[in-house]
């Protein structure tokens, strides 16, 4: 698996996305903000990004949030989402980044105008770690709804944020093979360039996310 291992370098900016592609990223995701979480890149940075990975072959998925904070939106939110989903796809992106939720839960009708905008400009969908905050009882419906609506995989970090991600192997295989084939689960929290092997093989998936996914 390691040969094969697709690494996803969670940048904050473009300043490091050289440096981590050339360390071994095979994918980027670009975002603001990592204090609060993550939020949606600017013009100038999504541009430049682009525009360096596609030089090198990698794609750049593009966070689409925002503000920190909740995961649930307004109206008036919701609306900035859109275009700024439409904005990052005219400047190139390989797919989006983002997560909906109300009252616990996937926001089926957000999601679904996100994912499908998204796919009608052929772009991958990823659902964050939102997904973390949906109650474990309550995830295995939110997953299989997720599939229905188009994401292609869910990044999760199987446990509350700020747990060892070595005590969440266990549900995020679990999760891993309760979506076989219908969507891709992408480990990330905790998964750094030494332990991404390990984690990969644990959960049996061929992805994985962090912001310490490659040695710089």
């Amino acid at each position: 698996m390691a040969g094969g291992l697709i690494r996803e370098f969670c940048a904050e900016n473009v300043e490091h996305v050289p440096e981590a592609i050339a360390a071994g990223a095979g994918r980027i995701e670009l975002c603001d903000n990592l204090a609060v979480g993550g939020t949606t890149p600017s013009h100038g940075v999504i541009r430049a990004a682009v525009e360096v990975a596609r030089l090198a072959g990698v794609p750049v998925m593009c966070m689409i949030r925002p503000c920190g904070g909740s995961f649930e939106y307004t109206e008036a939110e919701g609306r900035i989402m859109v275009d700024d989903l439409r904005h990052a796809a005219e400047l190139g992106v390989d797919g989006v980044v983002f997560g909906c939720l109300r009252g616990g839960e996937v926001d089926r009708e957000l999601t679904g105008r996100l994912a499908g905008l998204a796919k009608e400009a052929g772009l991958m969908v990823t659902f964050h770690m939102a997904f973390d905050e949906i109650p474990a009882d309550r995830q295995a419906e939110a997953i299989d709804l997720l599939a229905d609506l188009g994401v292609d995989r869910v990044l999760t970090h199987g446990g509350a944020a700020g747990t060892p991600i070595a005590g969440n192997l266990e549900r995020l295989r679990w999760l891993a093979d309760h979506v076989a084939e219908r969507l891709g689960i992408l480990p990330g929290g905790g998964v750094t360039w030494e332990n991404a092997e390990g984690v990969a093989a644990a959960v049996g998936v061929g992805e994985v996310h962090g912001t310490r996914i490659v040695r710089l």
